[in-house]
């Protein structure tokens, strides 16, 4: 069956929200339409029920630890809500599947759409005419390539993830000129690791440093082992290794243990509990990680029905959802790790 319509009880019994909490808020409840103004917004007014909103639910399938959190905290977040009726198609990694999906939301005439797509080009002209059609469209991590596939888009940082981890790194070796640094990128061709490794770049020569070897896997754990074990091969010595993915961090981490070598220290991607575990542990080379949130449709689920309920978020004075939102990618270390580890993903 394409969609499957989820209950508000199964929804609740889903586990808790990634989401933070209060991060979004509007005005006075039940009222379709913002008539209140700014200095009467409130998360009060936000949490207080309003009319009964069907949103459509379409992301990728959950073949990955990252995606699987993506998908599962924006169905525990619609759950918090007796005020939306959540309708969450079949994950998919087929972009003309989910283009179908989409084309069934804008005939059930649902009121709006949260689409993490599998391609954000493939997916813009559907997203359009789902807007044409009056129907709102929360565009989650993959961008569309037009601007009007959307109202609004909500992101992750992967520029910022490449800064982070190449700040953390000058940090930590900023007294050694020649120290050697090397990488482990995602899949090459997706403009998200085209963006992490340019921004990585950019944080690294600011410090005088540079990228001396690089890899590029396939976000999975065999991947990342394979690959990791080339990088260790080829390169005799290594002062800093930057992951970007936490998922083939499993890998990553199985092929150093193999290797025996711990001269060097790892920085990971994304931001999984087990990563972070292996953090608190002060054992393991790997030392800190960026996260990239897990909580984006979480994030769309929540931004979807402030729109749509004609409300504003409580801590800006705007009286309307801003149309893009990209959220932070903060180094989590030891020191830090317990502020994160409850909202982490397992890979």
């Amino acid at each position: 069956m394409l969609a499957t319509r989820v209950s508000r009880k199964l929804l609740i019994t889903a586990g808790a929200s990634l989401a933070v909490a209060g991060l979004l808020a509007g005005c006075t409840a039940g009222t379709p339409e913002n008539t209140s103004g700014p200095d009467e917004s409130t998360v009060e007014g936000n949490e207080a029920t309003g009319d009964t909103i069907t949103i459509g639910f379409s992301g990728p399938a959950a073949d990955h630890g990252w995606l699987g959190a993506i998908n599962s905290a924006a169905i525990a977040e619609a759950g918090k809500y007796p005020d939306i009726n959540l309708v969450v198609a079949e994950g998919t990694n087929d972009a003309n599947l989910q283009i179908s999906q989409v084309e069934t939301f804008i005939n059930d005439k649902v009121d709006a759409i949260v689409l993490l797509p599998t391609d954000g080009a493939a997916l813009t002209e559907v997203a359009i005419k789902a807007m044409n059609a009056g129907i709102p469209v929360i565009n989650v991590d993959r961008e569309f390539s037009s601007t009007f596939a959307a109202r609004v888009t909500i992101l992750g940082d992967n520029y910022g993830m490449g800064v982070s981890a190449g700040t953390y790194i000058c940090e930590q070796l900023g007294d050694k000129p020649d120290a050697i640094v090397a990488e482990i990128a995602g899949i090459d061709s997706l403009p998200l690791t085209q963006a992490r490794s340019e921004g990585f770049a950019k944080a690294l020569s600011d410090c005088g440093l540079k990228v001396s070897n690089r890899v590029a896997a396939d976000f999975t754990v065999a991947g990342g082992e394979a690959v990791t074990s080339q990088l260790l091969s080829a390169a005799p010595k290594i002062d800093a290794i930057w992951n970007h993915d936490d998922d083939q961090g499993v890998g990553v981490l199985a092929a150093i243990a193999a290797s025996g070598r711990n001269e060097f220290f790892l920085v990971g991607g994304a931001g999984s509990a087990n990563a972070m575990r292996e953090i608190q542990s002060g054992s393991s080379v790997l030392k800190a990680t960026v996260i990239y949130p897990s909580t984006q449709a979480a994030d769309g689920i929540r931004l979807a029905r402030l729109v749509v309920q004609g409300k504003a978020l409580s801590d800006l004075v705007e009286i309307e959802v801003p149309t893009r939102i990209v959220l932070n990618a903060p180094v989590v270390t030891k020191d830090n790790v317990e502020q994160y580890i409850g909202s982490a993903f397992e890979s």
